[in-house]
This record gives C-alpha cells, structure tokens and sequence, in this order.
C-alpha cells in the first residue's frame, strides 16, 4: 500500500489545526483544515452554519468535505472535533488514512481556547463543555490507530511525533 492521508482527531484544543499545520510543513504536504474548507465552499462561518442550519447540517457538510480530501492526493486532514463521532466517519476515512488521536484534557485544551470566541459547541463553560464533548467522544477518538498526548507538547513536538508515526506506517 502506498501513501495514505493522515487524519488528526480530537477534542478543540488537542492541536489538530496547528500541530497539523507543522506536520504538513514537515512532510511537504498541505494540510486540509475541514472546517477552513467548509467556510471557502459556504461562505459562511462556522457559528453562522451552526446558528442558520443546526450542527445535523453542518455534520453533512463536514462528512462531504471529508469525501473530497479523502479523494485528493495524500495529506494531513484536520477534522472539527465532532467528525470521528458522526456514525460511519472512521470506517469510511480508515481503508484511506492513518488516523492519529491527539488527546488533551479539558483543563489543558480550555486554557489553549481561552480567547477562542468561534466554536459554537463551547459557549458558556468551555471547560465543562470540553468535559462533557470529552465524556461523549473519547470512546470514537480511541477508534484511531494512534495516540499522542499533547498536555505537555508544544505544536511542533506533537508534529513531529506524528511524522514518525506517518513515515512509520503510513508510506511518507
């Protein structure tokens, strides 16, 4: 088997954006944020698609610009927090690319989201939100094939612990 795309999940603040943005450095590929790409293709920010639509429209949106970079030539792919938790996610994106949990915990990613005022799912108590988000989709996030714990870890270690994982075992 050949390359495969490299997919990082885990809660808002695990990292997958910016860590996902080195790691892309690091192999000489892009790194394909969804919820960026779902933005270009709607026009619309993400709490606008949340607050005009609900999630269960955004959640379409998500799964079909996952579909197109899955299509695409082999990269990093930075799916929204809630994508591995969407029935049938993993197994469509698993036979295509080595998914990577990035896990943090709620204290941790709360304290990175601090001034993050865009994430719909986070309004009120970020740090309970996180918990709970945590809570419902952690038993998803483990369905991944790799794990990194990022509490500790700046950006560029938690890339550069996934590009040995992604020169390991998945053809880069």
């Amino acid at each position: 088997m050949g390359r495969r795309h490299l997919v990082l999940v885990g809660l808002p603040g695990a990292g997958k954006s910016s860590a996902g943005r080195i790691l892309a450095g690091l192999l000489e590929t892009v790194l394909v944020d969804l919820d960026d790409a779902i933005v270009r293709e709607t026009g619309r920010s993400i709490p606008e698609l949340f607050a005009g639509q609900g999630e269960p429209a955004f959640r379409e949106l998500e799964r079909a610009a996952m579909r197109s970079a899955l299509a695409g030539e082999p990269r990093v792919i930075a799916p929204g927090g809630g994508w591995a938790a969407q029935p049938g996610n993993v197994e469509e994106a698993e036979p295509l690319a080595l998914l990577i949990y990035l896990s943090v915990t709620p204290e941790v990613a709360s304290a990175r989201l601090a001034e993050d005022r865009d994430r719909p799912l986070l309004h009120g108590d970020p740090y309970r939100r996180l918990e709970q988000l945590l809570h419902d989709r952690e038993r998803f996030y483990r369905r991944a094939g790799f794990e990194i714990i990022t509490d500790a870890m700046t950006p560029n270690r938690v890339a550069e612990a996934a590009a040995v994982l992604a020169r390991q075992y998945a053809g880069w």
